[in-house]
């Protein structure tokens, strides 16, 4: 019997984020997975490392991998109609649910309690809490990189997202911020420097 869960997934790489957004360089799921993931583990490293948790790093950067799988079923819909409608969000959450059954279904069934996890996770782990950390981060990241290159129609979307990780009382999140995320709005050249 055939699955179709990985190349089904795969087509994140066809996702393109921020529809509604005039983008310099356009970013789709897949690429916006990877770097979730980079920061999210970079999260949990920091988190065991200098304030002795015990999160579980890899299993963190495989939740990053999978957190917006299910846009290749939804599509990505714009954060100003998703969060700022409840009515919306209600019905969004359950076609999300219908959608990593979905995408679930599509794996060997001996598999399937691995990925259940990652794919249908649940939203109220302090796993998740990094994950969505670290996808913050990448919206403020993005939002940086369009500044820089003279884009500033994501300059409202930088101070929203701005706001909401300031809010964030992880101090390992706060440190990513403080020591990794300036090197995003310098040249190569400056990040080259000794």
């Amino acid at each position: 019997m055939e699955h179709h869960f990985f190349a089904y997934v795969s087509r994140m790489k066809f996702i393109q984020r921020w529809g509604l957004m005039r983008n310099t360089l356009p970013e789709n799921d897949m690429e916006h997975a990877f770097q979730t993931a980079m920061v999210a583990h970079a999260i949990a490293v920091m988190g065991n490392v200098r304030y002795n948790r015990s999160y579980n790093a890899e299993y963190i950067m495989a939740l990053a991998v999978y957190h917006d799988s299910c846009e290749v079923i939804t599509g990505d819909l714009p954060t100003p109609i998703k969060h700022h409608n409840p009515a919306i969000k209600t019905e969004y959450n359950k076609l999300e649910e219908l959608a990593a059954e979905k995408l679930i279904s599509m794996l060997p069934t001996d598999l399937r309690e691995y990925y259940t996890p990652l794919i249908a996770h649940p939203e109220n782990t302090p796993e998740w809490r990094i994950v969505k950390a670290a996808d913050r981060i990448c919206a403020y990241i993005k939002c940086l990189e369009e500044r820089k290159a003279g884009n500033l129609e994501f300059e409202q979307a930088r101070k929203f997202v701005k706001k909401s990780l300031d809010q964030i009382d992880l101090p390992e999140v706060q440190d990513f911020i403080s020591e990794c995320v300036p090197g995003f709005t310098m040249t190569l050249d400056e990040i080259s420097e000794d």
